[in-house]
């Protein structure tokens, strides 16, 4: 392997004398190439593209006309061609270089642009692009001398370079442009090999280009720990609709806490939701007529732990809900699908470093992947399979239909708890949430404490079986009137009879909900 930084610090600058130009977004493409025209670049183009050049009223060779092959194959072979590779490839600087130029007729390039086949909008054989990443991924390589633009955002500020420069192109901006030509490529590549594998639930190979977002995070779950967010190149998700109001930047567990709360506001239905969440864990959340009560039940579940934590509204803040929430603890976020006017002044004039988010609501995830050493563990994202209809009880006693609700929410919330997890809910109100204890009782014995005996004849989730009796005595001493989880266990049948005993409704869903 040899390193070419020897040739780099030899070319600084590289006048554009001859570029090509091939690209299936022709978007911006003839006032790009009148700027190039300007400087009296030669422009070499294949045919679809010529032919837009000449409409434009631009001279353009046509690619064709160099290599003395027309496209072939359905367009499949176009620019695979020594004639333009080696335009692409040659080190001028190298005496070799130079002679096999001399002898075959070769003309350098120092200026590629091409976009690719649409393939990540409509993948199909047909548009598997093959000429076009083999340009991309030539020029790229010889950057010492070629610039490669792939993309049309890039038009203006390579133009504004070469007025700027006298026709030319420095070092820094053709590294830059390979940088970005290979990532492209191998998202590329990526898409193709995910879209080989689409029938298969867990593919075998999974190839995950990742583009760092502009947002800078202050640090990560400790100051001295640098931090950024990545997302999957050619994709978006809530967090790229992020507009922040108000208070200081944004820390790693500042999103990985957001993503948790607005995900669980969604997720809790249609009607007015708030949810607080505290190290990923809910301690707080509640369903009610308006988002003022909503938040105020949710905070009483738990004021203490609330305090520093992440407030996630389905709703946009109105000035109720605001005058709730200035006479609350302090909240490390906000984040809501809006504001109404006057709603985030009151917020700042209170809280200054609360940080005041609004984005679109989630959307769903396919794979959850989680880093181990030495490589990842892959599982289907997080989601409710089971459904009601599914759910069976299986006590002497039925849940009434208060009950029914508060059963539904609590299974919801327990799903966002980190196991082991019990979640206490009464008329739609979480009042008691035990999370990540490693036996089930303590964790039902943190719920019941947290309630204070507002859970009297509400309802109790737990997310996994309940192992043995205890379990469920400890969800009545509670004062819950029904229970849900998911059954299962060997002792299920002693555990029903002990519910039975106690005059408890059980409900089992069928379905595991561990969080780790």
């Amino acid at each position: 392997m040899t390193d070419d930084t020897t040739t780099d610090d030899k070319i600084t600058d590289v006048r554009i004398t001859r570029a090509l130009l091939s690209v299936y977004d022709k978007t911006g493409l003839a006032e790009f190439a009148r700027g190039l025209h300007e400087f009296g670049v030669e422009l070499v183009s294949s045919r679809s593209t010529a032919q837009a050049l000449t409409e434009a009223g631009l001279p353009v060779i046509d690619v064709a006309d160099i290599t003395g092959v027309p496209p072939i194959l359905d367009h499949r072979v176009v620019t695979l061609h020594p004639k333009i590779h080696g335009g692409l490839l040659a080190d001028p600087t190298i005496e070799s270089h130079r002679d096999d130029m001399a002898e075959y007729g070769i003309a350098p390039f120092q200026l590629v642009v091409s976009n690719l086949y649409p393939f990540l909008e409509a993948p199909s054989i047909d548009t598997i692009d093959i000429g076009g990443p083999a340009m991309v991924r030539a020029s790229a390589k010889n950057h010492a001398f070629v610039s490669i633009v792939t993309a049309v955002e890039q038009y203006a500020s390579l133009l504004e370079e070469l007025r700027a420069n006298g026709g030319a192109i420095s070092l820094p901006t053709r590294r830059a442009l390979a940088l970005e030509a290979f990532a492209r490529t191998a998202a590329y590549d990526a898409a193709i090999v995910q879209w080989l594998q689409a029938d298969e639930a867990l593919p075998k190979h999974l190839v995950l280009p990742l583009q760092r977002s502009e947002e800078a995070l202050r640090y990560g779950e400790n100051p001295h720990q640098r931090a950024a967010r990545y997302r999957r190149r050619g994709t978006t998700s809530w967090f790229d609709t992020i507009d922040q109001h108000a208070g200081l930047a944004l820390s790693y567990l500042n999103l990985y806490d957001a993503d948790a709360a607005w995900r669980l506001a969604f997720d809790l239905g249609a009607e007015p939701a708030c949810a607080i969440i505290k190290h990923a864990n809910p301690c707080g959340a509640a369903i009610a007529e308006d988002l003022a009560t909503a938040y105020q039940r949710a905070l009483e579940c738990d004021e203490r732990s609330a305090f520093g934590g992440i407030v996630a509204v389905n709703r946009p803040i109105d000035a109720a809900t605001v005058e709730r929430m200035v006479a609350g603890p302090q909240a490390d976020v906000v984040i809501a699908p809006g504001f109404e006017p006057g709603v985030l002044d009151a917020l700042v004039a209170k809280r200054k470093n609360t940080r005041l988010l609004s984005a679109s609501p989630p959307g769903a995830t396919d794979l959850d992947f989680r880093q181990i050493s030495g490589g990842f563990l892959v599982q289907d994202a997080h989601h409710f399979a089971a459904t009601r209809d599914t759910w069976k009880v299986v006590t002497k006693a039925t849940p009434t239909d208060a009950q029914w609700r508060d059963l539904e929410i609590a299974w919801r919330l327990v799903g966002h708890v980190k196991s082991n997890a019990i979640v206490l809910v009464k008329d739609r109100v979480a009042v008691g949430i035990g999370a990540g204890q490693q036996n089930r009782v303590e964790s039902g014995e943190i719920a019941a404490k947290k309630a204070a005996g507002r859970a009297a004849g509400g309802a109790c989730a737990s997310d996994a079986f309940y192992p043995f009796p205890d379990g469920v005595e400890a969800a009545a001493a509670a004062g819950v009137g029904a229970v849900i989880q998911p059954g299962g266990a060997m002792r299920d049948d002693d555990v029903i009879a002990r519910a039975d005993e106690l005059g408890l409704a059980m409900v089992f869903t069928g379905e595991r909900h561990f969080v780790h």
